[in-house]
């Protein structure tokens, strides 16, 4: 589950105060596990993504919307504050070393988003309802070949077609300092957001390791979401407090999948939890505010400190109810089970430098940690990922991106300890088995986004795993160690 790459035909702006998406926090979020969809507009084109000038063969060339105007149906829905957007993100990885077995895969997701504007529809102030769906298509290469914790793209999910969000927001008080959400959300639109993070492929810089593992069905977060109410306020411009609750599984039970138990996510699960997100968020430039580069202001950063609490019970990874380890052939194979769970964490982004001749051009560095002392019940106590985006990075390629990045996992010690009882209960009975004893995972990745047209994306993209799984078992040569992995792939973004 991840955050990923955002269409760099935003960056001409966004590298002025950091990234667009630093803006989003206080504007209306785009869908940010997967790649970010939003509805870009060019200096030449209309709200509702019509042409201004130019035939259709230039207009295709300089339009945001592989499709334009979609035969008129923009222009028609924008006088009725309708606003609609398709993205394709297609992409082929393999391993050409490491893992399971060596191999390639494709994998796809289609987005699309519908969100209805009540100023534009009907002259009342504040008010956004919001809509999504998601198809899934293709295979899974970490499930299939990889075996790593932090899965090699954000968009690897159980194939179906499934609503994702579906709320109404409503903005109170001067100067809308005071925004209220409520329906079926997705955490990782808001919550434990890195912007430059989006640029890479790799599923930590989206919704991170520790949750995913963590939380039941990995929490309400791509390609899941749950039943939930979110406050956001505003004391002054800079800073923003947002406190969520959520149902707290994304599906009705923990039975099993929860994208299998929830697989149309049309289930409005009330029964569980609940799980409590609460952030603080300082930003510059704040709200309405611009940098000017002449002025020798600061540059642009956001950082935010949170905690999430999750009221469900959770499994001990070691013990069974008896005190004894799930190892033994003498267990209950009924683990110990503990009420609630917990995690704090810290995220960053900062621009570091900005050309003075080319404000365009700029290098910023991010990073983002988090963790839970609870390690009896969680499989990963705590993660780090962070690295640096170079925007503009070459002459006449002001939307091109690259990035180099890195991600690190830690296996918590309960998961370890039972790996050692499994082991010693089984060297006992054929000393000739192998079993590696999960520590932590580490990735490397380097990226490079290339910006074809307005509409249309393509990243070729790398990365190497260190240690795939924490240290697991090969399950296609038994007694024999995951190696070291190397994965190479190319994404392709268009939106429609």
């Amino acid at each position: 589950m991840a955050e990923v790459p955002p269409f760099n035909h935003r960056t001409r702006r966004a590298t002025l105060m950091l990234s667009a998406a630093m803006l989003a926090v206080f504007a209306t979020p785009v869908l940010a596990a997967p790649p970010p969809l939003s509805v870009p507009i060019s200096s030449d084109q209309n709200a509702d993504g019509t042409r201004t000038s130019g035939d259709l063969l230039s207009s295709l060339q300089r339009s945001n919307f592989l499709l334009g105007d979609m035969f008129g149906l923009r222009s028609a829905l924008s006088p009725y504050g309708i606003t609609i957007a398709i993205q394709e993100t297609s992409e082929v990885l393999g391993n050409v070393s490491g893992g399971y077995q060596k191999g390639a895969a494709y994998d796809g997701l289609t987005q699309a988003l519908l969100q209805l504007d009540t100023q534009r529809a009907f002259g009342w102030h504040g008010e956004l309802f919001n809509v999504s769906a998601l198809q899934i298509h293709g295979r899974n290469l970490s499930a299939d070949n990889l075996g790593s914790l932090q899965t090699a793209s954000g968009i690897e999910a159980d194939r179906a077609t499934r609503l994702w969000e579906l709320w109404y927001q409503q903005k109170f008080l001067a100067d809308d300092r005071l925004d209220i959400r409520i329906g079926l959300e997705s955490a990782d639109q808001e919550f434990i957001v890195n912007p430059n993070g989006a640029y890479f492929v790799n599923t930590m810089f989206g919704w991170p390791v520790v949750p995913s593992y963590d939380l039941p069905g990995g929490g309400p977060a791509y390609p899941l979401s749950a039943p939930a109410i979110r406050f956001r306020y505003r004391p002054i411009n800079p800073l923003a407090i947002l406190v969520a609750v959520y149902n707290g599984s994304p599906a009705s039970n923990n039975n099993g999948d929860s994208q299998q138990v929830n697989a149309s996510g049309t289930q409005f699960p009330v029964n569980r939890g609940p799980l409590v997100f609460a952030e603080l968020q300082y930003s510059y430039p704040s709200l309405g505010g611009m940098m000017n580069p002449d002025e020798g202001e600061p540059l642009g950063h956001i950082y935010r400190i949170g905690a999430w609490y999750d009221g469900e019970h959770f499994d001990d990874l070691r013990l069974d109810n008896t005190g004894q380890s799930l190892a033994s052939p003498n267990s209950t194979g009924v683990p110990q089970r503990h009420y609630g769970n917990y995690s704090f964490y810290a995220v960053a982004d900062q621009m570091v430098w900005r050309d003075g001749a080319n404000p365009n051009r700029s290098v910023s560095v991010f990073g983002r940690a988090m963790g839970t002392p609870q390690g009896d019940r969680n499989l990963v106590d705590y993660s780090f990922n962070g690295g640096v985006v170079y925007h503009d990075p070459f002459t006449n390629r002001a939307d091109d991106t690259v990035g180099l990045g890195v991600g690190y996992a830690h296996v918590s010690h309960r998961a370890a300890a039972y790996d050692r009882d499994a082991a010693a209960y089984n060297l006992t009975v054929s000393p000739a088995n192998y079993m590696p004893i999960r520590s932590s995972e580490t990735f490397i990745e380097a990226t490079y986004q290339y910006q074809v047209t307005a509409w249309w994306q393509l990243q070729p993209d790398a990365q190497y795993v260190f240690k795939p799984g924490g240290s697991v078992e090969n399950q296609v040569a038994p007694s024999q160690r995951v190696r070291n992995e190397f994965v190479l792939g190319l994404r392709t973004n268009i939106l429609f």
